[in-house]
């Protein structure tokens, strides 16, 4: 076989190549983008054709009520199911109490998490594996086994229905994910940085916030979307702790499921509103979030 025709012979594999990943990547596209377009088409899709067989993949007569009984003053009804009326100012009360307690908790986790996180990869003391070990084996029990004893605590210091309560109980098992994360990354930077700042004369404190810090804001970007994500999106601890003042948007839209039944248009139609600011934070800070996550995977 000649040169010219081994050419051919591999270009038409990376041809084949190319055309093949890009299928896979478009399937995979689709797959991901799919749940997001079906709420949608929930939340804007008339209460009889959600129950349609076959399902419409478009609404023949889409409106937008459901966002705009969320979003106004009205009530937050459905025409089937009047014991289900709900204010929006419930609704809006609780997009608010989600943005507080996420935001602090990542503020808190990011705080303590960074100090902590750069004396695990630093120093050397007795105990340390075991410290860094212990937080994430409490993190393989199941979270209902410590929903109860949390509730008698807080209500015994009286914070039950309180953003503040939830703010004492969240930090306490996302910490450990922002101190094993930053830890990983600190422990990916080189030594010889922070050597030539401890011989200028840094303090091990300066050397920490001079040097380290700086090179560390994708790690601590991609880190706090992480933390503020699941925050915001805690279910569990924030239907136990919580009755009526503090409620969070996954509780508030898990309010439209009562024993009369279930109202889909209006929980899609919460969903899709509470989807709405971590898509556009990701969107946003896409490339800080990018080198975000792949920092720290090549030594030095």
């Amino acid at each position: 076989m000649t040169a010219r025709g081994t050419h051919r012979k591999w270009g038409r594999r990376n041809v084949t190549r190319q055309v093949l990943i890009g299928i896979i990547a478009v399937v995979f596209v689709l797959w991901t983008l799919a749940p997001i377009y079906w709420l949608f088409i929930s939340a804007i899709s008339p209460t009889a054709e959600l129950a349609s067989y076959p399902p419409h993949w478009f609404p023949e007569e889409p409106n937008f009520n459901r966002l705009r009984a969320i979003l106004s003053s009205g009530l937050l009804s459905s025409s089937s199911m009047q014991t289900m009326a709900r204010p929006a100012e419930f609704f809006r009360k609780a997009l608010g109490n989600s943005f507080v307690v996420s935001l602090t908790t990542t503020a808190i986790c990011l705080t303590l998490g960074t100090l902590s996180g750069y004396a695990f990869a630093r120093l050397r003391f007795p105990g340390r594996r075991l410290f860094m070990l212990l937080p994430l084996a409490l993190q393989m029990l199941p979270p209902i086994a410590l929903a109860i004893p949390l509730f008698m605590l807080l209500e015994r210091i009286r914070l039950i229905d309180t953003l503040f309560g939830l703010i004492l109980v969240y930090p306490s098992f996302l910490l450990v994910y922002v101190i094993w994360i930053m830890s990983s990354y600190y422990q990916s930077l080189p030594n010889e940085l922070e050597d030539a700042a401890r011989v200028d004369g840094c303090t091990r404190l300066g050397v920490f916030t001079r040097v380290v810090l700086p090179l560390s804001r994708p790690a601590l970007f991609s880190t706090g979307l992480l933390t503020f994500l699941l925050a915001w999106d805690e279910f569990l601890y924030a239907l136990v702790l919580t009755t009526n003042q503090a409620k969070t948007m996954p509780v508030a839209i898990g309010e439209f499921s009562t024993q009369f039944g279930v109202d889909f248009g209006m929980m899609m139609a919460g969903g899709l509103l509470a989807s709405i600011p971590p898509i556009l934070i990701a969107v946003l800070f896409q490339p800080l979030l990018v080198r975000g996550i792949t920092a720290g995977s090549v030594k030095g």
